[in-house]
Parts: C-alpha cells; structure tokens; sequence
C-alpha cells in the first residue's frame, strides 16, 4: 500500500469511527440526512478525492479510491460517497464544473437511456432512471443522455423532474427519476469525451459496489470472530468447537478472495475491463457465502435490530444486484472470451486485454 493510500485510509477510518456510529445508521435508514457525517467527509476532502488538484481535489488514482470505499463499507456509511466521487469523475472529465453537496449518478441500469433534445439555446431531457442511489436527496445528479448515437454528460437539479421513493432492502434511498421535457441550460449539457460513457459508468458503478462489499464482507468476518471468542457455550468459546473454526476459515478465504479482486481491479488503472467484470462476480459470490456464514455463526441474535451484523448484511444482499449482479458480468465474460475464439484465449488470459461493456 503507497504511503498516500495509508494515510487516506487510515483517516477515512477515523472519521468514520467517530461519525458513523450505529446510531447514525439508523437514523439514516429511517430517513433522516446524516448531515454531521456528510460534512465531515466534505471537510476532510473526501467527497473530491477523485478530482484533479487544480479542481480541488486529491488527484488520487483509482486504487485510492476504491480502498476510501472499502472503509466506508466497513462503517456502513449510509451517504453517497461513491455517487459523488463517480458524479465528479464524470463531470471534470467533460470540462463541467463540480458543484457542492451531494451528488448522485443516472441510468445506473445497464438497458436504462435518458433522451436529449436541443430547444433554443438550451436542451431538454426526458426518460425514466430507476434504482438511482439517493436520486432525490441529491443536490444534482449526473446523467449520461443520447442524442441518436451520441452521449452526453448532463448536470440535472436535485429538484428537477419527478421522484419515486424507495429503499433498497438496507434501507438505503433507491429512487425513480422521471424526466418529462426537463429544460436544461447550455453550461449543463456537454458531449461525452473519450472514456467517458454510460458503459463506462456502469463499470465503474461496479467496480465502487464491489469495493463497499468487500469492506463489508471484511467488517462481517471482525463480527464474526469477536461473537465466537465471547460467546460461550458448554463451558467454552464456541469459536473452540471445529465446526465453527470451518466456518471461520470458510468465511475468512471468501473475504480474502473478494479484497484481491478488488486491489487487482484497482491496480488496472481504470482501463481493465475484465478486471471489473471479475471483481464484480468474485465479490459478489464472496458476499453470499460470508453473510450466510456470518448468520449461521451468530446464529439468532445476528437478526436481531440491536446486534449490527445486519448493517454489513443487509447491503452485500442489496450491493450484489446494483450495477450488475454476478450473473450479467459472467455474461459479458463469457460472451467476451467466445468472441475471442481459441486463438485469442491465451493472449487475452495473460495479458488482461479488457472486454466489451453493454450499454
């Protein structure tokens, strides 16, 4: 780990210890604003880490940013860091001011598309996003639209169109945004630069959700082992008896597998594509098996409302499906090396080659 990663982590870690406590998690999945965390995160510059320093950011690569994400993870962070952090990414990349506040991401479904007409000196935008990560609580959202074939960035008000709320099963806001004629200036509305596309934000809207899992699968393991050193049962720790130490050791290989994917993903630099893919089906699977096995080892208090296990549970059954569950990045996989054919295999296996994403 560089010495910049170290010190991003370990003030992430410090911030969130003192402002993200389980009460704040609670609070948060009942609806209320974290306001006290959200600016503290702004505060310590994380909210702009991905931005380059001449736009008030860290200039921090991609590896940086997904282990902040991994510690977020960890706490259960209930704000939207990686939609800022993804939103702002798009925006300094088109040339477009990064305004304050929260910020979110649309379509964050790979078959979703939002339209784009000219009118007059401005545009207008219509069509319908659904699943969008605190769609209505965002100060702005950041929208991939087309025109024909074109794509273009798009700064949307946080009070612009009509929402549909909804939560996610942890209780996070998972919203529907419709946009009927929505009128858009000319400085909110650039073309899609190179490396900036809506196949693009949806890789790396994966590759941001396998972060958070694998912090969570990693924060479920650390729940796991102090419940079986403390709990005790026919005179000793059950973390004594050989059936929970398989499970221990189980759960301890699947959180180890998923934080590989993720740094192996990380250290592509942004350009692997099939890095991505397999982060986000290796993760996924690592999800599964630790929160099965995290339960089975708490056992009934895990499911109770006043043991947190389920803060970390609750968002690997909900971070699995979001930017792609397992099954549609196998797809793509698969599709990917059958197109390469049997000549194209082994090269594209040693040298990482990337693969194509859907939009």
């Amino acid at each position: 780990m560089s010495e910049m990663r170290t010190m991003l982590v370990s003030s992430m870690e410090r911030l969130l210890a003192t402002e993200c406590a389980p009460e704040v998690v609670n609070a948060a999945e009942k609806g209320e604003w974290p306001a006290k965390l959200w600016q503290a995160l702004v505060d310590a510059g994380m909210t702009r880490a991905w931005l380059p320093e001449a736009e008030g950011g860290s200039g921090v690569g991609l590896g940086d940013v997904l282990a902040v994400l991994r510690a977020a993870g960890r706490h259960a962070a209930p704000v939207p860091l990686a939609e800022t952090l993804l939103a702002g990414w798009m925006l300094s990349s088109s040339g477009m001011e990064v305004p304050d506040g929260p910020l979110t991401v649309a379509p964050v479904r790979a078959r979703e598309r939002l339209s784009l007409k000219k009118s007059g000196k401005g545009w207008t935008l219509s069509g319908a996003a659904g699943g969008v990560p605190w769609g209505g609580q965002a100060a702005h959202r950041v929208a991939i639209a087309w025109v024909g074939r074109q794509e273009y960035v798009v700064r949307i008000d946080g009070a612009a169109g009509k929402v549909r709320s909804a939560r996610n099963l942890a209780g996070e806001p998972r919203d529907e945004l419709t946009f009927d004629g929505v009128a858009l200036g000319a400085d909110a509305v650039a073309k899609a630069p190179a490396g900036v596309s809506q196949g693009e934000l949806f890789r790396r809207g994966a590759l941001a959700r396998a972060a958070l899992m694998a912090g969570a699968t990693e924060k479920a393991m650390a729940h796991s082992l102090r419940y079986a050193n403390e709990r005790v049962q026919f005179g000793k720790p059950i973390g004594k008896f050989q059936s929970v130490q398989q499970q221990l050791a189980l759960m301890s290989g699947e959180v180890a597998a998923a934080c590989i994917a993720v740094e192996a993903a990380g250290a592509s630099g942004g350009s692997g594509l099939a890095e991505a893919a397999c982060a986000k089906v290796r993760v996924g699977e690592a999800a599964g098996v630790a929160a099965a096995l995290a339960h089975q080892i708490h056992a009934a208090i895990g499911v109770t409302f006043e043991h947190t296990l389920h803060h970390s549970t609750r968002r690997l059954w909900s971070w699995r499906e979001e930017f792609g569950a397992e099954t549609d990045w196998a797809g793509y996989l698969g599709h990917w090396l059958i197109d390469l054919g049997a000549e194209g295999l082994w090269p594209a296996m040693t040298n990482q080659t990337g693969i194509p994403v859907a939009a």
